[in-house]
Formats: C-alpha cells, sequence, structure tokens
C-alpha cells in the first residue's frame, strides 16, 4: 500500500528551538506532511510565537517538563485524530523528512507495532557520527538492555513511528519526564510485547544538533531514572 501522508501525525517536542524550528516545520511541510504537531516545552525565546504561526497544532508547557514531557503531550494530542501512525521527529533539523516513510510504511504494510529509526544500522552513516556519540549511545543501548528493554542499534533515536494503537497504549505507561523517556519506550515495547523492528535512517549533523541532545552527564541522569523506575 503507497502512503498516504494525511494517515500520518507528526510530533516535534521543542525547547528553545527558535532558529531551527521553522525550516523544520516547513521541510516537512514540502514533503507533503500537514499534520504536524509541535510541543513547546516551557521555551523562554520566541518558539511558541514561530510555531503559532505556522498553521500547525501547537501544544504549550507553561513550565519545562523535559522531552519525556513534550513527547508524553504530544502522543496525547495525536491521538485525538485518530491517526493511523503517529511520528516522533526532532526540532534541530537532525533528521531527513524522507526518512519518515521508511519508519511509517512496517506500520501501515507489514503490521509493526513501533518502528524505531537507527543512525547505526548502516556502515557508512555510523562513519558520519562523531566517536564521543557512537560510545554514549552504546552505553545507553546497554542500560536500556539491563533494564529490562530489548538490546537495539539506537535506543536513543528521536525518529520513531507508533501505530495508534501502540501509541495509546505507550501514552498511558509512560512514566519518563526527561531524556530517559527514549529508553523507556524501549523498555515498554518488551514489557508489552509489541512487534518492533529497526530501520536504518540518515543523520544530518550540525554544529547546532551536535551541541543538543544527551552527554555523558545525561547519560548518568538516565541511568539514575531508569534504576528509581524499575524499583517502583
Amino acid at each position: 500500500m503507497a502512503l498516504d501522508k494525511n494517515d500520518i501525525y507528526i510530533v516535534i517536542p521543542a525547547y528553545n528551538e527558535e532558529k531551527l524550528i521553522k525550516q523544520t516545520i516547513n521541510n516537512l511541510k514540502n514533503y507533503g506532511y500537514n499534520n504536524i504537531i509541535v510541543v513547546d516545552d516551557g521555551s523562554y525565546d520566541n518558539t511558541y510565537d514561530i510555531i503559532s504561526n505556522e498553521n500547525i497544532i501547537c501544544c504549550k508547557h507553561l513550565i519545562n517538563r523535559g522531552l519525556g514531557g513534550a513527547l508524553g503531550t504530544g502522543l496525547s494530542c495525536a491521538l485525538l485524530y485518530t491517526p493511523k501512525v503517529i511520528v516522533t521527529f526532532d526540532a534541530d533539523g537532525q533528521h531527513d523528512p524522507r526518512d519518515i516513510e521508511k519508519v511509517a510504511l512496517p506500520v501501515i504494510n507489514e503490521g509493526y507495532d513501533v518502528v524505531i529509526g537507527s543512525r547505526l544500522i548502516d556502515k557508512e552513516e555510523v562513519k558520519n557520527m562523531p566517536l564521543i556519540k557512537r560510545i554514549g549511545n552504546w552505553g545507553l543501548n546497554l542500560i536500556t538492555y539491563l533494564m529490562g528493554g530489548h538490546f537495539i542499534t539506537d535506543s536513543q533515536s528521536g525518529l520513531r513511528a507508533f501505530s495508534y494503537d501502540s501509541a495509546k497504549l505507550i501514552a498511558k505507561q509512560l512514566k519518563s519526564n526527561r531524556y530517559e523517556v527514549s529508553s523507556e519506550f524501549i523498555v515498554l515495547i518488551k514489557k508489552n510485547k509489541l512487534k518492533y523492528k529497526e530501520v536504518p535512517i540518515k543523520t544530518i549533523y550540525t554544529e547546532y544538533s551536535m551541541a543538543r541532545g544527551t552527554n555523558v552527564l545525561t547519560g548518568f541522569k538516565i541511568l539514575i531514572k531508569l534504576l528509581f523506575q524499575r524499583l517502583q
């Protein structure tokens, strides 16, 4: 079955993303994706002013809740429209809109519940990832596995596709407010025995996108929060 882009709702968490959020939204629209939800996670810059003029669905947190909080809000908002597929997409310009089709089609045509775009499957793409990020990602993959998730190549990827039913299930169970949400998604996939796969994607590395995302301190915080969740 060919991809009908109207079946897809794209969730973008955004915190102080005034530099690139308009470009990210326009890139998606240029590829025919018009069902766009941006969650402004308590930004103190002009992010909300920009997105509110873009003819998209805007959600706003009055305070910064973190990546997990923003994704939770975005998933819950998207579910209101009963889409076939919900795709999470980073705001910082690192994802290629053409890869949305790669993660969405297995949900639509092959019956997968969740599809994760991996930056670490294609050997040529791996070479483009800075060494420090490769080491950090593999460390977080191991932590995710030890905390009860699957061992996958890119647990921290921001490009994912969920079926409507899997998104509804995960949104109800999600506890994470911050970066540990990426690992919690993997844990919940295993806990709920959801059918999943990884597909290779491209990543656009810039000085701006490199400054965002996880670092060693963030990785340590993720470990602590996942341990706390497991003890609850």
